[in-house]
């Protein structure tokens, strides 16, 4: 087409940034936007579309936000790219704000928007953002929408609802794909509900559905949660003989962390050097939280060098070992391992916990003075604290890294990000009476934070939920329901 006198329309342009982005063609795909950029078709919607998605898919979601705000008249396709793709990205915050422009605005969703919204809220578990966007989809009529549908389940389930999810399954059943099915199956897996997890596993296969390898991970990881750390092996082998379908490294990453949470450590570790997969960093560390949750110090370090050795940069590995060995009073070794964290330049990455109220996300960091109200935060949390030890609270020092004296050791315990979110939530009464308190936490909850949620939930008499990077922990009465498995 160069070649003769035809010049490419925004059709020709919108047609090749989508072949660019199905094979990956980075060099090819800035070529034609520089094309685009000369012939003036750069800004047109049509064709900006299909760049935003082409930069989306390549993890370039700096490039699609500078296309998108160069685009003269946007129209709905244009917002659903950016939010899908900044979704996708990880970009959640990003995502809900271009979601609030373009109603704002004026533009009608579509149901890319709107499962591109929900998606991002999922991430955030932003419960509140969820329903605001789902009762929009029911008004804008995208309520028996399969895609949003589906979208929805996924939203509440990783939002900890799991009864809201289940009545969107149950209202769009009649059209509910794999998808949805999956979805839902997730969301009972990250709660440790093996039981309704594997009931809509054997109801699937009565409707005439074939379970892929996302139903099988939901089954290993609802197994893996609930502590059934034994039953996985046994689902992974029905995986690949009752069904012919082939485990991904994922499925042996969860085989191999239950079989060491289930104390079997040379076991999973024979497992990760056998498997058809070259181990990443994913297997190791699962290994290596396992060592740590049995306390084995020398195991643990062993499997830190093998996470180090793929990722040189991985704060977690240094941490989780450092924890070990204070915990058995190693603090040369800890000493020695801060000295290469600092040679290497890692920087430990900040724990960070959320609450939502009203709409409005409240971020917390350790030792935090940074919100309007801390001065008051702080007075809650010493009072709710000075409460739970009258109840028996002990501290647990097991993962406090600085060998310092104990009042200093006492008020870094104390002052944890998840601890001064739920200090705040109280506080400022983001739930009514009887509902509970969500929590995200960007990490894995500390030991001591967990424990001292159980005595909280016994003065505050009501339950206390938190999602961490591994999974749900639901507080109430003294008791967690991961059973102090995570």
């Amino acid at each position: 087409m160069l070649r003769h006198t035809t010049l490419p329309n925004n059709r020709t342009f919108a047609s090749l940034f989508r072949t660019s982005a199905a094979l990956s063609a980075l060099p090819f795909a800035l070529s034609l936007h520089s094309l685009s950029l000369k012939l003036g078709l750069a800004g047109d919607p049509f064709a900006a579309s299909a760049l935003l998605s082409f930069y989306f898919k390549c993890r370039m979601p700096h490039h699609a936000h500078k296309v998108f705000d160069e685009i003269p008249d946007r129209d709905s396709v244009c917002y659903s790219a950016m939010i899908v793709g900044l979704a996708q990205n990880s970009r959640s915050v990003d995502a809900l704000l271009v979601f609030a422009d373009m109603r704002q605005c004026g533009f009608a969703s579509t149901e890319h928007s709107i499962s591109g919204g929900l998606r991002a809220a999922s991430e955030l578990a932003a419960l509140e953002q969820c329903r605001m966007i789902h009762g929009h989809a029911v008004v804008a009529g995208f309520y028996s929408n399969v895609v949003v549908g589906c979208a929805l389940v996924d939203g509440y389930g990783k939002a900890g609802v799991v009864e809201n999810a289940r009545q969107v399954f149950e209202d769009n059943l009649a059209w509910m794909n794999l998808v949805g099915w999956n979805a839902m199956m997730a969301g009972y897996a990250q709660q440790g509900d093996h039981k309704s997890t594997s009931e809509l596993f054997d109801s699937m296969k009565c409707r005439g559905l074939v379970p892929d390898e996302y139903s099988f991970l939901a089954m290993l990881t609802a197994l893996y949660n609930a502590g059934m750390f034994l039953q996985v092996d046994e689902w992974l082998t029905r995986m690949k003989v009752d069904y012919g379908l082939q485990p991904t490294l994922v499925h042996y990453t969860c085989l191999v962390g239950a079989m060491a949470r289930a104390g079997q450590l040379e076991q999973a570790e024979r497992v990760a050097l056998t498997m058809p997969y070259e181990p990443d960093a994913a297997v190791w560390r699962a290994l290596l939280s396992a060592c740590a949750f049995h306390g084995e110090a020398d195991k643990a370090w062993s499997m830190a060098r093998r996470v180090l050795e793929l990722e040189p940069h991985d704060d977690s590995a240094y941490v989780i070992v450092a924890n070990v060995l204070s915990a058995a009073g190693r603090w040369d070794d800890v000493a020695e391992l801060r000295k290469m964290l600092r040679d290497r330049r890692v920087k430990k990455q900040g724990g960070r916990s959320w609450i939502e109220v009203q709409g409005k996300v409240h971020v917390f960091a350790a030792g935090d003075w940074k919100h309007e109200r801390s001065a008051e935060i702080y007075r809650k949390l010493e009072e709710m604290m000075g409460e739970i030890e009258k109840l028996g609270y002990v501290p647990v020092w097991d993962e406090l890294l600085h060998n310092v004296d104990e009042e200093k050791r006492k008020e870094a315990l104390w002052h944890h990000s998840e601890k001064l979110a739920v200090a705040f939530g109280v506080l400022c009464g983001c739930a009514p009476a009887g509902k509970p308190l969500r929590i995200v936490k960007n990490l894995r909850i500390c030991k001591d934070c967990h424990e001292a949620f159980k005595y909280m939930t016994r003065i505050l008499e009501r339950e206390i939920i938190v999602r961490d990077v591994n999974r749900y922990h639901r507080f109430l009465n003294g008791n967690c329901t991961c059973r102090d498995i995570w």
